[in-house]
């Protein structure tokens, strides 16, 4: 790895585990620990954090953002272990969905006070960085802490609540930023196209691509180098991510499918996530995704559709994965209470999976059997969000393939996979 360009700070106590110090890259540093820890079991940055003690956190004003993937090896929350051993925990932060995990898609949990741990949590979701600044001078707090399980794709929200704090810390100053990095359950490769000026959103905010391919910690680093000052704010110049150990790009959802814990309520599984960065844009159409039945985003279909679609998606012979003829009834959401016909996409080998050029491929033939097919209702608008462009929708509506398609993003995903290489933490393929 070359550590050249990439800051490196053993946080006090963490180093006991073999940390290196080298000049900050944008300012910033990360603690990381050595990655070797006798088998493959992989310990996140926050088992780390807490086998010492919390000592990175002595005698700091601790503010957290997290939510129910917020635990330890042993599933015990991050938030709850703090105060059992004595950390001044001044606040939690509940991003979509709640710290404790209590709220639907696009929703939160009101601002009250933890019963167990008697710590006010605030309602963070959707808050601009000048109300988060606001509920860090109210909490009081010197050091904000973010340890959520991210997913991998852009237009999952949670990194960009991280980005928001990171601007709030920033607005507040002398602010200390902490990351307790966790793996990407897609692995290190980034995919697809890439987020373009006029298209940014509540589920994109920054110009990265669709499957980022990198950690929550590396792109704390890569938004602190690249994007704050053009936010008008300074780089954070304590920046630390404490690293997680045991972890290399080419490990995908299946090497920790036993510490799974759902990031969303309509996250369930680790195939759910392999999927998401692609069967996602269905959420753009009149079809639905899933929502309303035990297998979201692996569920597709509506109510005109037949057996059609899985022979010609079968016929594609797509890398990784296989599509079974299916009919489903969502409980809520699109289409509701009626019965649809479509796919489930089975994962076969969640390594050659490239979930963004499956769902491609399902929606141009979407497009081709199904005259009915059509945006949900918006003129395209949120397939415009989700793909970071209008390109899609031009290319689709245009009759283009999904060949064509795909070659399309590859340009700027290549500029998206060199810009960001200073910033990777972790070894492996890329």
């Amino acid at each position: 790895m070359n550590i050249s360009r990439r800051g490196l700070f053993g946080a006090a106590g963490v180093a006991a585990a073999t940390a290196a110090s080298v000049a900050a890259a944008g300012s910033a540093t990360a603690a990381t620990a050595a990655a070797g820890n006798g088998g493959r079991r992989i310990r996140t940055g926050a088992d780390i954090a807490a086998s010492d003690k919390w000592r990175v956190f002595a005698g700091r004003k601790v503010g957290v953002i997290t939510n129910p993937t917020g635990v330890l090896e042993d599933f015990t929350s991050i938030v709850d272990d703090m105060v059992a051993h004595g950390v001044d925990l001044r606040a939690v932060f509940g991003p979509e969905h709640g710290f404790r995990g209590t709220a639907q898609a696009g929703e939160a949990e009101e601002t009250s006070v933890d019963p167990r741990t008697g710590v006010t949590v605030y309602d963070a979701y959707g808050a601009t960085a000048t109300k988060l600044a606001g509920f860090f001078t109210t909490a009081g707090i010197d050091t904000v802490v973010f340890d959520i399980r991210d997913v991998g794709a852009r237009f999952y929200t949670y990194i960009w609540t991280m980005w928001t704090a990171m601007q709030a810390a920033s607005k507040v100053g002398g602010v200390r930023f902490v990351v307790l990095d966790r793996p990407n359950p897609l692995g290190g490769r980034a995919r697809g196209p890439v987020l373009q000026q006029g298209y940014t959103s509540g589920v994109g905010l920054l110009e990265i691509s669709q499957q980022h391919g990198m950690t929550v910690g590396e792109l704390a680093l890569f938004f602190n180098a690249t994007f704050m000052e053009r936010a008008g704010v300074a780089k954070l110049d304590d920046l630390q991510v404490v690293q997680a150990a045991g972890w290399r790009r080419e490990m995908v959802g299946p090497d920790q499918a036993d510490r799974w814990i759902p990031p969303s309520p309509n996250m369930p599984t680790p195939q759910t996530a392999t999927l998401y960065p692609g069967t996602g844009m269905v959420e753009a159409t009149n079809w639905s995704e899933g929502r309303g039945t035990t297998r979201p985003f692996e569920l597709i279909g509506a109510p005109y559709i037949d057996y059609r679609w899985a022979q010609a998606l079968n016929a594609k012979k797509l890398a990784g994965v296989e599509f079974r003829e299916a009919y489903f009834t969502p409980t809520f959401s699109k289409n509701a209470n009626v019965v649809c016909a479509g796919v489930q996409v089975h994962i076969l080998d969640a390594e050659k999976v490239d979930a963004i050029t499956v769902a491609t491929h399902m929606l141009v033939e979407a497009r081709r059997l199904y005259p009915e097919f059509d945006w949900r209702g918006d003129g395209g608008r949120w397939i415009g969000l989700l793909t970071g462009s209008g390109r899609f929708q031009q290319q689709l509506e245009a009759g283009a393939s999904a060949e064509e398609i795909v070659a399309a993003w590859q340009p700027e995903l290549q500029k998206f996979r060199d810009d960001t290489e200073p910033f990777l933490l972790y070894g492996g393929p890329r």
